[in-house]
C-alpha cells in the first residue's frame, strides 16, 4: 500500500481545491443557465457544499460571477508578456479560449450572457477587463497607453463576436494562421512603437 496521498495536507490546500471545484461548476451553470437564472445554491448543490461556504468565498452571486469570469476571461498570457510580446499574445489568448478547449460553447454562451444582462456586462467590464486594460497599459506604457489597450481588447473582443456569436462569412471560416496574418500588424500597430 502507498503512502502517498493525494488529498490536501493543510486546510489552505483544501481551500483552495474548494474554490476551484465551486469555480469550475459557476463557469459552467452561468454558461448553461446565463447569469439571472443560475443561482448559488444550484453551484454549491452540483459542487456539494453547503451555499454558505459559497456565499463565505465569494460574497455575492455577482462576486461568484466576477470571480469565474476572472478564471475564465481574465487574460491569459497577454497580462504577463513583454511590450513586444503583447499582439500576439491577445491573439493568441482568444482564439485559445475559444477553439483549445472542450468547453467552447460555454464560452460562446458566456460571451452572450455578457451583451444580454446588464449585471453581467458590468462585472465583465468593471472587474475583469478593466484590470486586464490597466495591466496591459502598464507594459505598453507612454500617455495614450491606456487607449491603445482598450482599443487592443475591443479588436479580440470584436473578433470573437464576429467570429465565435455572429459567425460571419469569411471570417467564421478562415484558418486560425490567416487570422494571426492578418490581425496582427493591426495589433501590432496599437501597442505602437516605444
Amino acid at each position: 500500500m502507498s503512502t502517498f496521498s493525494t488529498e490536501p495536507t493543510t486546510r489552505q490546500e483544501r481551500r483552495r481545491r474548494t474554490e476551484a471545484c465551486i469555480l469550475q461548476e459557476a463557469r459552467r451553470l452561468f454558461a448553461e443557465e446565463g447569469f439571472e437564472r443560475a443561482t448559488i445554491r444550484a453551484v454549491a448543490r452540483q459542487t456539494g457544499v453547503d451555499p454558505a461556504l459559497v456565499m463565505q468565498y465569494f460574497g455575492s452571486k455577482e462576486g461568484l460571477f466576477a470571480a469565474a469570469m476572472k478564471g475564465a476571461h481574465g487574460g491569459g498570457t497577454a497580462r504577463t508578456a513583454a511590450r513586444e510580446e503583447i499582439p500576439s499574445a491577445v491573439l493568441r489568448d482568444v482564439l485559445a479560449k475559444f477553439e483549445d478547449t472542450d468547453d467552447r460553447e460555454a464560452a460562446v454562451t458566456l460571451l452572450r450572457n455578457f451583451l444580454t444582462h446588464p449585471e453581467a456586462n458590468r462585472i465583465m467590464r468593471d472587474e475583469v477587463l478593466c484590470s486586464l486594460i490597466r495591466d496591459l497599459a502598464g507594459t505598453i506604457g507612454g500617455t495614450d497607453a491606456e487607449v491603445r489597450a482598450a482599443l487592443l481588447m475591443s479588436t479580440v473582443f470584436g473578433l470573437a463576436l464576429a467570429r465565435y456569436v455572429l459567425e460571419l462569412p469569411g471570417l467564421a471560416g478562415a484558418g486560425r494562421a490567416d487570422l494571426e496574418r492578418l490581425l496582427r500588424p493591426a495589433l501590432e500597430a496599437l501597442v505602437g512603437d516605444e
